[in-house]
C-alpha cells in the first residue's frame, strides 16, 4: 500500500461509526453546532428565497432546524448516510404539522436520489471531510442545483488536529492515525473545475481544550470520528502506545489544558444562471433560454 492510498477512507466504516455515535453525538458536538450556526448566519448576506433546499450530511438535524427557522415556507430535505442519525433527527420535530416537517432521506451524498435541477440551495456542515476527495459530491451538487442555485458548506482544513498528528508522527512515523484534509485553495480549484461560479472561500481556527488526551479521544469516539483510513493499524492501540501518546501530548499543555486545533473552511459558490457548453471547435458557447430574452420595440 502506498502512502497516499493509506489515507483513503473506508466509507462503510464511516457509515458504521456515525450510526454507532448517533445517541451520543449531540452531547459532545459543541464545535459542530457552533460552526453550523456560523454557516447559517452567513445566509444573512445572501439575497435568495429558496423554495427547496437540502441539508447535505444533516446528521442529527441541528442544521435542518436552523434552516426551517430561516426559511419557514421552504421545503427542507435532510440527507445523511447514517440511518441512526436520521432517527435522532426525526425525534426533534414531533409537533410539526405533516406539511411542514422536513423530509429525511438515507443516502450517500456522492449518489443523491434527486432529479436534475430540482433544488435551489444546498447547505452542508462538516461533511465533505469524510469523503475521498470532493469532486464526486460537487458533481452531484451541480447536477441537482437549478440555474442560479447556491452551495454553502464547511469542512475541515489541513491544520485540524495538528497536535495529535504531530504526536503520532513522533511515535509512529509510517502509521496512519489522523485523517488528511483538503487545503482551502484545492477546494476552490475543485469548485471551478466542476463549473461552479464565483467561489468564495475563507478559514477560521478553533481550539478546544481538554484536561487529558483520553477525554479528547473519548469525545472524538462519541462524535463518530474514528480512524477509518485504509492504512490504519489492524490491531487496537495498546496501553503502552496510548500512554506514549499521552506523554507526547504533554508538550502542548498550556494553562493546565491540552489544546486540539480545528481549521474550519467556509465556502460558497453558485450555479450560473445561463448554461455554458463547449462547441466542437473548443469555443465556449452560452445558451440563453428564450424566456430570458426581453423583447425590444
Amino acid at each position: 500500500m502506498d502512502s497516499q492510498s493509506g489515507f483513503l477512507l473506508e466509507r462503510s466504516l464511516v457509515k458504521r461509526s456515525f450510526n454507532q455515535a448517533a445517541e451520543t453525538y449531540d452531547e459532545v458536538a459543541v464545535l459542530q453546532r457552533e460552526v453550523g450556526q456560523r454557516l447559517i448566519e452567513r445566509l444573512d448576506y445572501i439575497r435568495m428565497k429558496p423554495q427547496i433546499l437540502v441539508d447535505l450530511g444533516c446528521g442529527t438535524g441541528e442544521g435542518i432546524k436552523l434552516l426551517k427557522q430561516r426559511y419557514s415556507g421552504a421545503e427542507v430535505l435532510g440527507i445523511d448516510m447514517a440511518h441512526a442519525m436520521l432517527k435522532v433527527s426525526k425525534k426533534k420535530w414531533p409537533r410539526w404539522s405533516l406539511a411542514s416537517k422536513p423530509k429525511l432521506v438515507c443516502a450517500d451524498v456522492e449518489q443523491l436520489p434527486l432529479a436534475e435541477q430540482s433544488v435551489d440551495m444546498i447547505v452542508s456542515n462538516l461533511t465533505f471531510q469524510w469523503l475521498n476527495g470532493i469532486d464526486m459530491v460537487l458533481q452531484e451538487c451541480r447536477r441537482i442545483l437549478r440555474p442560479g442555485g447556491l452551495l454553502m458548506f464547511t469542512t475541515f482544513g489541513p491544520d485540524t488536529l495538528k497536535e495529535m498528528r504531530e504526536c503520532w508522527h513522533q511515535l509512529d512515523p509510517d502509521g496512519v492515525h489522523v485523517n488528511r484534509f483538503l487545503d482551502l485553495h484545492d477546494i476552490g480549484d475543485a469548485l471551478l473545475a466542476n463549473r461552479f461560479m464565483d467561489p468564495v472561500m475563507d478559514m477560521e481556527m478553533f481550539t478546544l481544550t481538554y484536561s487529558d488526551v483520553r477525554k479528547m479521544m473519548q469525545e472524538l469516539k462519541a462524535l463518530g470520528a474514528h480512524n477509518v483510513n485504509r492504512g490504519r493499524s489492524a490491531g487496537l492501540t495498546g496501553k503502552n502506545r496510548l500512554q506514549s501518546l499521552v506523554s507526547a501530548y504533554e508538550k502542548f499543555r498550556n494553562a493546565g489544558r491540552l489544546p486540539a486545533t480545528y481549521e474550519v473552511i467556509y465556502g460558497h459558490a453558485w450555479i450560473p444562471e445561463q448554461a455554458s457548453v463547449l462547441t466542437n471547435e473548443g469555443m465556449r458557447e452560452t445558451r440563453v433560454p428564450l424566456t430570458a430574452i426581453q423583447k425590444t420595440s
